[in-house]
């Protein structure tokens, strides 16, 4: 017998249960593995919201400059892109210079 799946989502965002204490606020930037989102509301304790995984953000960046089109990486301790790294976040869409804070993403777990 052939195995079955059945259609939950269509996977833009995700169902995101905060498991936490703390009120995660929208725009947070939270890592799942290898998934890394963006809560797209406030999301309570003990309940369900929305965790962005497709899209254009800013996201911070250190004080590097970096080409548009270069692979990114999400850097959790220091709450930050990287141009390496062990967990893909995606692509810069254009490029940032050095002395800018941000840098707009693409979102692409592909990324690296």
């Amino acid at each position: 017998m052939a195995a079955k799946a059945t259609y939950i989502q269509r996977g833009e965002s995700l169902d995101h249960t905060n498991r936490t204490e703390q009120e995660i606020k929208a725009g947070t930037v939270l890592v799942n593995g290898k998934i890394v989102g963006v809560a797209g509301c406030d999301i309570p304790p003990g309940t369900v919201g929305s965790l962005h995984v497709m899209g254009v953000y800013a996201f911070p960046k250190g004080a590097v400059a970096i080409a548009g089109g270069t692979a990114l990486f999400w850097d959790a301790a220091a709450g930050q892109v990287a141009v390496s790294g062990t967990v893909p976040l995606g692509y810069a869409v254009e490029s940032a210079a050095a002395e800018t804070d941000m840098v707009p993403v693409l979102i692409d777990r592909s990324a690296g």
